[in-house]
């Protein structure tokens, strides 16, 4: 992926590939030590069902890793986004 630089991350709009709207991104998480991006903290749209995805106050979480694309929108694969995927991933 192309870098990009976090200020432009901020306020962006997250959808799935297949067109769900999670919300928009409010915050970032980094990894101190190697300074990978973790998470996007993402205040999810009213709409949005947030069982499935990590949360962490009134904010979920979505696994960088998800992302697939950055553009107008941010895309994220959901079957990595969802909340069990790292669980199963390091099993």
């Amino acid at each position: 992926m192309a870098k990009v630089y976090a200020g432009n991350l901020a306020g962006k709009e997250i959808v799935t590939v297949e067109g769900t709207i999670l919300g928009h991104v409010e915050n970032l998480v980094f990894d101190i030590q190697t300074g990978v991006l973790v998470d996007l903290v993402v205040k999810p749209d009213t709409e949005l069902s947030r069982q499935k995805y990590r949360e962490e106050g009134k904010f979920v979480l979505i696994p960088f890793d998800s992302v697939c694309a950055v553009k107008d929108y941010i895309v994220v694969d959901d079957s990595k986004a969802i909340k069990n995927y790292k669980e199963v991933k390091s099993a």
